[in-house]
């Protein structure tokens, strides 16, 4: 398997160069130079599957020759230790709960995954790598964890002051070792776009072997295919076409269902919905993206103006808007009707969502009153409604139950470092502690 840039201007990579590098030299993200296939009669054979049956099959596809059968087999173990499970709702709607994982959101499979691959080629080559992911909230403690300890790889967070939730940023900052949590002065948009020149910066290239730990690397968008399978396989009635709402940010969740789609997942349609950053919805009514300034809410993980997966599907789709809206219907939800959701799901149904699932929710519900089609929607839970306690409680009137994983790690001490946003002060930082 090789992966190529979005922007075409670099050779062709194999899987092992572009997760150590995270983005191509030219900007670009990394893709498949050809998208792969599953056998014919697989999705038929899902409901027999494990998750690690599952995970297995679709990875060795993207892996190729770089990950041994063998070795491939330990890391989807070693990353996939917790349960998947698809709960239903109402008899068109099911909830996929991804939140079971050691820092309670999805970004756990992404985040896992990679890191026991990084720490499988590192092992192989000796080298010392720098691992660098700008977080709205959940990808950085997930990528924090699942790095932890690990030899040979080092951790630098950066993520907005002021802008994650007060358990958010315990996960982020109170785990020390080997990794570094920078506190920015700014916004996500601020600490994706440092994070970004960090890439491509020859200064450091020089002196550091710096990656990626957001979705810009595609080593986190491979296993985001996973559960969408696994979500399938759960179903009592497949044969009812489904149709995934996807709460979005910086879409790479998104894309990773659009992966699956292409590979030979069996879906109807997705749903892309976000809060009131609607870049993306705005470019399915009317063609163009136009980024701007992020805006605060109360899904604060999906606060991204400028989503960088954008490139990506614009490039699956060979740059046809058409074929794009076929698959992707687009909506976005203020904070007044994320917790009306919230409020209206316990009170109906008795299940607790968090706001960035409650978008999910709507998305569907939306969806369904427009579209009478036979068809059911699957939500894709992305985070614990412990980790926003404060917002649940609002909506619902009741606090959500604190994991005791999560519990520990409110009474820790915060260590983080206040950082200015400029990105001479991060290539200083990385240069200092980075030899």
């Amino acid at each position: 398997m090789k992966f190529r840039s979005t922007l075409h201007r670099t050779p062709e990579v194999s899987l092992r160069d572009a997760v150590l590098r995270g983005s191509a030299p030219d900007g670009g993200l990394y893709m498949p130079v050809e998208m792969p296939r599953l056998p014919a009669g697989f999705a038929e054979r899902l409901p027999s599957l494990t998750f690690q049956e599952i995970a297995q099959a679709v990875g060795t596809l993207f892996v190729g020759e770089d990950i041994p059968e063998a070795a491939l087999s330990e890391i989807v173990a070693a990353a996939f230790d917790f349960p998947v499970p698809l709960v239903t709702i109402s008899e068109r709607l099911h909830i996929l709960e991804l939140f079971h994982g050691p820092t309670l959101a999805f970004k756990d499979f992404g985040a896992r995954f990679m890191a026991h691959l990084m720490e499988y080629f590192v092992a192989e080559s000796g080298q010392q790598l720098t691992v660098i992911v700008a977080t709205s909230g959940d990808t950085g403690s997930a990528v924090a964890q699942a790095c932890l300890g690990l030899p040979g790889i080092r951790v630098v967070i950066l993520y907005p002051a002021g802008r994650v939730s007060d358990a958010q940023e315990k996960q982020l900052t109170t785990l020390g070792q080997n990794i570094s949590a920078l506190e920015v002065a700014g916004s996500f948009d601020d600490c994706q776009r440092l994070a970004k020149q960090a890439l491509v910066d020859p200064l450091l290239a020089e002196k550091v072997t710096i990656t990626s730990a957001n979705s810009i690397n595609i080593a986190r968008l491979i296993p985001q295919m996973f559960y969408y399978f696994a979500a399938i396989s759960q179903l009592k009635n497949p044969q009812i076409p489904v149709v995934f709402s996807v709460p979005s940010g910086n879409f790479g969740n998104l894309t990773g269902g659009l992966f699956a789609k292409r590979i030979g997942l069996p879906v109807a349609q997705f749903i892309a919905a976000t809060n009131m950053n609607d870049v993306f919805p705005e470019f399915l009514r009317n063609g163009n993206l136009i980024p701007r300034a992020s805006c605060r809410t109360l899904s604060n993980a999906m606060d991204v103006g400028n989503p960088s997966n954008f490139s990506r599907i614009v490039d699956l789709y060979g740059n046809d808007l058409a074929a794009i809206r076929h698959d992707i219907w687009g909506c976005s939800f203020s904070d007044e009707a994320t917790l009306r959701c919230m409020h209206d799901i316990d009170s109906r149904s008795n299940y607790m969502l968090d706001p960035h699932t409650a978008v999910g929710v709507l998305g569907w519900e939306s969806f369904a009153k427009q579209n009478h089609a036979n068809t059911q929607g699957i939500v894709l839970a992305t985070a614990h409604p412990a980790k926003f306690a404060d917002t649940v409680a609002r909506a619902i009137g009741i606090r959500p139950e604190m994991p005791e994983r999560l519990a520990a790690l409110l009474q820790r001490p915060k260590q983080s470092i206040l950082f200015p946003n400029r990105f001479a002060a991060l290539q200083e930082f990385l240069l200092s502690t980075g030899a």
